[in-house]
């Protein structure tokens, strides 16, 4: 179906007002039908959840936390994917007042930082956080409500999550109407995003009923599930997977299964049967890799490079039933069942999306930012290019200002998901909101058929003195490619020699492959395989964007919760030693 007459095609879906709209809709729709599947112990069976039961624990949660005297105030959560994280999550927003996520993979005195930035009243955590992190939650003054989800009973000092349902339920039954009947202000903050970890330069972005609930609807015109669910694999508090896969399928009235951790990513697939699942690119070239490695071990690599030839040449993708019985091994190890894999949250590279499809496995990328609640632009499920991020979003405009003669520019967007602003913070506001315009930082550009292509962040743009832009993504992008490479930065230093700038590379080797390649290996056999990669790399861009010097790393590096690399501020660093 992936044709050019379908380029223009929306999906027909409901509007929805807001965040309570979209659950009560739903539950009217899909009643019984499976709303998540949960496991109540560690390897055990998926239990259903439905609809009906979603937003009856919404409600009743909801109603116990107006009780407890939130309403209008800030509540916190932390914690590992659960039903009950995005239950607390929805009754603090449609009705209470706003949730406040964080990332679990913080440490204690930057969670601690950001509870004192945002003044929460109350704190919603699971188990595993209780015990790492209780101190540092009772040092922040004015939190008198900790609420454990996972506690078998209620603890000094702390309240058990199930008891607060229990006694909503009463109160609801007993006709406290208060969070049920409560206004939806759909423009005013209901959530506070915090984009980074580091205790000096997170951002709070603050998002309306209005910001979030578009960007599900106008998102699903492109993307459509039509049967099964997803696998909830990446962080709830990312609004990558909090709204492109968590409120995308309730509002589309498919299941959101529970993943145990990316070690379980495939048995999970298996269980729950689900048919499309969201990740980062190291998520899907991880499972790629796996994939040729197993090929490889059977002695199947070869006859399956000519099968995914035949395919590409004859676009047997289009047909899923015949992909499935070709392919049979590999669909069976992801469970059976994908109909989709959607990658965001970084760039993937865009040989793994045709691997991936000529597999019979279709595979779209979007781009998006906390800041737009996320999506700013995604490939439709219908007609999409591997190398493109895909078409903005229905009633988003995006403009490419000060564009080079190759088109590219900043990506600056406008429409009903950009975000009120940063929290009490109008100067980072205003460098980033101009007019109704959000600037991005990102650049990019477009396609003669409205693709967008990004090309990467301004702020890491290395600028040479003849003022030839160099893109550190497209580098990395290419060395990626090099099987004795697993991680890699680019950056730009000065020369001493001419003050012009040079490119650089800090590199993680992939150890395992290199001892699989070259048996025993000392420092000086890596550095010559890194360098003849990097030399073949090299060969294949002009002459200023090539790699002059390199230095090699015995560790990965550091990396965010979405499994990004933490990169240093800016372009250029100071010279250093090879």
């Amino acid at each position: 179906m992936n044709s050019k007459k379908y380029k223009d095609v929306l999906y027909q879906m409901r509007y929805i007002n807001d965040l309570r709209d979209m659950v009560h809709s739903s539950a009217e729709m899909f009643g019984d039908k499976t709303s998540f599947l949960v496991k109540d112990k560690p390897r055990g069976e998926y239990r259903p959840i439905t609809f009906n039961q979603l937003k009856s624990d919404i409600d009743h949660l909801g109603t116990k936390l107006v009780e407890m005297g939130l309403k209008d105030k800030k509540v916190a959560i932390i914690g590992e994917n659960s039903y009950k994280w995005v239950v607390t999550y929805l009754a603090v927003t449609n009705g209470t007042g706003v949730i406040v996520p964080l990332d679990k993979e913080l440490t204690g005195i930057e969670i601690r930082n950001l509870l004192e930035r945002a003044k929460v009243d109350a704190i919603v955590f699971s188990g595993k956080m209780k015990k790492k992190l209780i101190a540092d939650i009772e040092a922040v003054g004015g939190i008198d409500i900790k609420i454990d989800m996972d506690a078998k009973e209620d603890e000094e000092g702390t309240i058990r999550w199930d008891s607060l349902l229990e006694e909503g339920k009463a109160l609801l039954d007993g006709g406290d109407k208060r969070f049920v009947e409560a206004v939806i202000d759909r423009e005013a903050m209901c959530t506070l995003l915090f984009t980074s970890g580091t205790t000096g330069q997170s951002k709070g972005v603050m998002l309306s009923h209005k910001n979030i609930s578009a960007n599900v609807y106008n998102m699903s015109k492109y993307v459509n599930i039509r049967r099964g669910g997803g696998l909830s694999v990446l962080p709830m508090h990312h609004t990558y997977e909090l709204t492109c896969h968590v409120f995308t399928a309730i509002y589309q009235g498919v299941f959101v299964a529970i993943c145990e951790g990316l070690r379980y990513i495939q048995p999970n697939l298996k269980e729950s049967g689900a048919s499309v699942m969201l990740g980062v690119p190291i998520v899907f070239e991880t499972m790629h890799k796996k994939v040729w490695k197993q090929a490889e071990a059977s002695g199947a690599a070869d006859k399956m490079k000519k099968m995914m030839a035949l395919s590409r040449r004859t676009k047997m993708f289009n047909q899923p039933k015949v992909m499935r019985k070709v392919f049979d091994k590999i669909h069976s190890s992801l469970g059976g069942n994908i109909d989709l894999f959607i990658a965001g949250g970084a760039a993937i590279n865009p040989d793994v999306i045709r691997d991936y499809e000529a597999l019979g496995i279709p595979m779209i990328q979007g781009y998006g930012m906390t800041e737009n609640a996320p999506i700013i632009a995604v490939n439709k499920d219908y007609y999409s290019k591997a190398d493109s991020v895909g078409m903005p979003l229905p009633g988003t405009e995006v403009k490419i200002i000060d564009q080079d003669e190759e088109g590219v520019g900043e990506i600056i967007v406008k429409g009903p998901s950009v975000m009120i602003g940063y929290y009490d913070n109008p100067e980072a506001t205003e460098e980033v909101l101009k007019d109704g315009w959000l600037y991005t930082g990102d650049y990019g550009r477009f396609d003669d058929e409205g693709f967008l292509y990004l090309c990467g962040r301004k702020k890491f743009v290395i600028v040479t003195k003849n003022g030839k832009n160099i893109f550190p993504e497209e580098i990395e992008a290419l060395l990626m490619e090099e099987p004795f490479i697993e991680e890699v930065l680019v950056y730009g230093t000065v020369d001493k020699s001419d003050g012009d700038v040079i490119v650089r590379a800090e590199v993680f080797p992939n150890y395992d492959a290199l001892k699989e390649q070259l048996g025993e290996i000392t420092e000086d056999g890596i550095k010559d395989a890194i360098k003849a990669c990097i030399e073949n790399v090299n060969d294949k861009m002009p002459t200023y964007k090539r790699v002059k010097r390199f230095k090699l790393r015995e560790e990965e590096f550091e990396k965010t919760s979405t499994r990004k690399i933490k990169r240093a501020g800016g372009s250029i660093r100071e010279e250093d030693e090879e």
